[in-house]
C-alpha cells in the first residue's frame, strides 16, 4: 500500500478485528505511554482544539461529522455534520478542520473536505453556542481532483494569522500529470491565504504573486501527499510530513523566517533520492527532507507536532510523528548545528491517522481502526 488514503480504505475491513489499546504495546521509552481517552469514534482523521479556553477537543470523522470531547468524555451528537456534502471512502471525506485564531470573538471555523464529485472544498462555518451552524457555509476555494487519492486534507493557521492548506498531487501513482512541479495548479502544494474577510485574499508577500503562470496562493510545492503538517507553537517553524511512493516517507522543515517558495522535490525526488528522472534530478535546486525512513519501518507517514506540553519534560522540543501502517511513533530533534536525529518512542498496533494538541500543548493520537483517542503521558 503506497499512500495513507489507500491504507485508510483497507482499514475499514480490519477495524472489527482490532482491540482497543489502553497503553502502547511495545514501549521503547519507559517514560512515554498512550492512555485511552475515549472510544466510539468513527474513522477519526483530525484532532484539534479551538483555542477558546473551553478545554474542548474536536475530532473530525472521515464520514463528515465533527465530534467534541469535553472533560474526557465524548459528547453526544455532532458539533457539525457535513455527511450530506461528501461521499466518504478510501481517501475521500471530511479531512481537515481549523479554528480561526479569533474564534472566541468571531466563531469562525474552516473545513477541508472532498465533495460528492471528489473535488476539494475549503469552506467557512460559524459556530453559535455549542454547535456550528450548517447554514452558515461559505465556500472559499475549490480544487478539481483528477483521481480519488492524494487529496491532502490539512488545514492550519500559521503564526502570521494566515490559513495554510495542504493538497496532494491529484492522485494515481507517480504523479502522472506532474502536478507537484507545476505552479499553475493547486495540487501538490501548500497554499497560504488570508481568510480574515468574507472571501479569501492572497497575501502580498506570497512567493509567486508576480510569477506569470503561477497560482499566487502557493506557498510551497513539490509535495506528493502532505496529509498532516503543523507549526511549532513556540518557534513558528513548519514541519510537513509527506507520504511517499514506493521507497521513502519524509518530513520537510521550513523555518519561521522562510519567505516561502520552497520546492520539496516531488516528483523529481522521493525522500532524498531521485525518482523521475532516476538520476540528475536537479538536487541543488530542491530542499531535501530532514527525516526519511524506508519500508522496513513503515509505509505511510502521519505528521505530528513539536511537543510543548508539561506532562513529558524529556519530550519538549521534539517533533513527534508516526506511521499509519506500522503503528510506530518516533521523536525527531534538531541540534544547534542543524542536524536531525530520531528515536523510536512507541511500537503500537494502532492505525495512526492523526495527532493533535490540546490548548495546553499536550499531545494526542487517534487510532483510525478502533475509533479511539489516546493521550501521551507517563
Amino acid at each position: 500500500m503506497r499512500n495513507v488514503r489507500a491504507l485508510l480504505g483497507a482499514a475499514l475491513a480490519l477495524s472489527a478485528l482490532l482491540t482497543i489499546p489502553v497503553v502502547a504495546q511495545n514501549n521503547q521509552n519507559g517514560n512515554v505511554r498512550l492512555t485511552r481517552v475515549v472510544t466510539g469514534l468513527e474513522r477519526p482523521v483530525t484532532v484539534t482544539n479551538a483555542g477558546d479556553g473551553s478545554g474542548r477537543l474536536f475530532v473530525v470523522e472521515q464520514g463528515g461529522r465533527v465530534r467534541v470531547v469535553k472533560d474526557g468524555r465524548l459528547q453526544p451528537g455532532a458539533f457539525l455534520d457535513l455527511s450530506g456534502l461528501t461521499r466518504a471512502g478510501g481517501e475521500r471525506g471530511l479531512l481537515g478542520l481549523a479554528f480561526d485564531p479569533k474564534f472566541r470573538q468571531n466563531g469562525r471555523l474552516f473545513v477541508n473536505y472532498t465533495d460528492r464529485d471528489g473535488n476539494t472544498v475549503i469552506a467557512r462555518y460559524t459556530a453559535k453556542g455549542d454547535a456550528a451552524d450548517p447554514r452558515s457555509a461559505t465556500v472559499l476555494l475549490r480544487a478539481e481532483q483528477p483521481y480519488a487519492n492524494h487529496n491532502g486534507g490539512q488545514l492550519a493557521f500559521g503564526p502570521d494569522g494566515y490559513l495554510y492548506v495542504g493538497l496532494g498531487d491529484g492522485g494515481s501513482g507517480g504523479d502522472p500529470q506532474n502536478n507537484g512541479q507545476n505552479l499553475g495548479t493547486f495540487l501538490g502544494k501548500v497554499l497560504r491565504v488570508d481568510v480574515s474577510g468574507e472571501k479569501y485574499a492572497v497575501p502580498r508577500d506570497n512567493p509567486f504573486v508576480n510569477r506569470e503562470g503561477a497560482r499566487p496562493e502557493i506557498w510551497a510545492y513539490g509535495l506528493r501527499n502532505p496529509w498532516r503538517f503543523s507549526f511549532d507553537r513556540r518557534t513558528g517553524d513548519l514541519l510537513i510530513a509527506d507520504v511517499g511512493q514506493n521507497r521513502f516517507e519524509e518530513v520537510n522543515f521550513q523555518p519561521k523566517a522562510s519567505r516561502g517558495g520552497e520546492n520539496y522535490g516531488w516528483r523529481l525526488k522521493e525522500g532524498d533520492e531521485c525518482f523521475d528522472p532516476s538520476s540528475n534530478c536537479a538536487r541543488g535546486t530542491l530542499v531535501d527532507p530532514v527525516v526519511t525512513y524506508g519500508r522496513s519501518e513503515g509505509q505511510s507517514i502521519t505528521g505530528g507536532y513539536v511537543y510543548r506540553g508539561k506532562a513529558l519534560p524529556d519530550l519538549v522540543g521534539r517533533y513527534v510523528y508516526g506511521d499509519f501502517a506500522s503503528g510506530r511513533v518516533w521523536a525527531a530533534s534538531r541540534a544547534s548545528n542543524g542536524r536531525w536525529t530520531t528515536r523510536e518512542l512507541l511500537d503500537t498496533n494502532d492505525q495512526i491517522s492523526t495527532f493533535g494538541e490540546d490548548e495546553a500543548g499536550e499531545l494526542y493520537v487517534a487510532d483510525y481502526g478502533s475509533g479511539t483517542l489516546l493521550r501521551f503521558g507517563k
